[in-house]
């Protein structure tokens, strides 16, 4: 739940917005060379040399990103952070700060928000980035978090949604669902506390599924895998809506078709039952159900004997002409057109 009643509350009213900002950011260390002024003056300093920089940027907002009667503080702190780091490691290149902005409705207590800073402080630590600046601001609507990451990275080593090629590898790390069915069980327990505020609820056999949803882990460690393998991919995404948009995007992007293979669609054995106890089709949960935060990306079929069987890396299909359009093999050998189902925002 948002916080215990018990608990100390201190108004945030009484520190004002700079005040907030400096409590927050006061003992915050430095990790990068590059950043040469970070918070403190009206603007960050950074000197990356003869690197390319990388922006990104995304906003969460309670009630359509996130739930607070589940999601810890800590745990959200650190996955806004995830959110957007994911995204410079989809073009292959290296996080190195982040900006913070927040907007908190007055149900907020200063302890609520410090929680939410050790997460976000503990994934600066955890991927060596520096938090630079941000902004904080009142809000009538709940919580706002609006995070930007940048990165720098070799020209030639930046990788683009564009460069897939037809007879390309499609390969995805790590394993596909557990977000989505972690959501589920969230989803069931909160409807059970409803009910019963007395229920305990015992989530440990779905341990590994609900830490997908509430602390997942940016695919940091790809860039350096592929760079032992000797391996550059030609195209390059993070999976954040769901594998088949993913895909989708790459095709558009790239101007190729693709065949994906349902058999060789990684799912971790908690999402294969789970989904049986959900009675939910395992592979539309893949397809569709997003928030992974793995990384798609495409290689040159002379790259195979380089990554078949590594265990971070799975092979689920290839990249085809364009004029062949973009397919799921089911198991069963039947041709089915992927189609974008992933989540959306704007969906009533």
């Amino acid at each position: 739940m948002l916080e215990d009643k018990n608990q100390e509350r201190t108004s945030l009213e009484k520190l004002g917005e700079f005040g907030l900002i400096e409590h927050l950011t006061k003992n915050l260390p430095v990790h990068q060379k590059s950043t040469e002024k970070g918070i403190g003056d009206d603007a960050a300093v950074l000197d990356f040399q003869n690197q390319k920089t990388l922006i990104s940027t995304d906003l969460l907002v309670e009630g359509v990103h996130f739930d607070l009667s589940y999601m810890p503080l800590k745990h959200l702190g650190y996955k806004a952070v995830m959110v957007n780091l994911s995204d410079i490691y989809a073009m292959n290149a290296r996080a190195t700060q982040i900006t913070v902005s927040i907007a908190v409705s007055n149900r907020f207590p200063l302890e609520a928000i410090e929680a939410l800073y050790d997460g976000i402080t503990l994934a600066c630590k955890n991927h060596k980035v520096d938090l630079i600046g941000g902004d904080t601001t009142s809000s009538t609507t709940g919580l706002l978090i609006s995070i930007t990451a940048i990165g720098k990275a070799d020209e030639s080593n930046i990788i683009y949604r564009s460069g897939a090629k037809p007879n390309d590898l499609l390969v995805v790390s790590g394993d596909l669902g557990g977000a989505y069915m972690g959501l589920q069980v969230l989803e069931r327990e909160k409807e059970v506390f409803k009910v019963n505020p007395n229920s305990q609820p015992d989530l440990e056999p779905y341990s590994y599924i609900v830490e997908r949803q509430l602390k997942p882990e940016a695919r940091k460690d790809i860039s350096g895998l592929l760079q032992v393998l000797g391996v550059q991919p030609t195209s390059m995404i993070d999976i954040s809506d769901g594998l088949s948009s993913e895909i989708l995007h790459l095709c558009k992007n790239s101007e190729v078709g693709c065949n994906l293979y349902e058999d060789k669609i990684p799912l971790d054995p908690t999402v294969i039952s789970s989904c049986e106890e959900f009675k939910i089709d395992s592979t539309m949960v893949a397809l569709s159900g997003g928030e992974d935060y793995e990384l798609l990306f495409t290689v040159d079929q002379k790259d195979f004997d380089k990554i078949k069987g590594n265990p971070n890396l799975s092979i689920i299909g290839h990249m085809t002409d364009a004029s062949e359009g973009s397919h799921l093999i089911t198991r069963g050998n039947t041709k089915i057109p992927l189609t974008a189902q992933g989540w959306n925002s704007f969906q009533s």
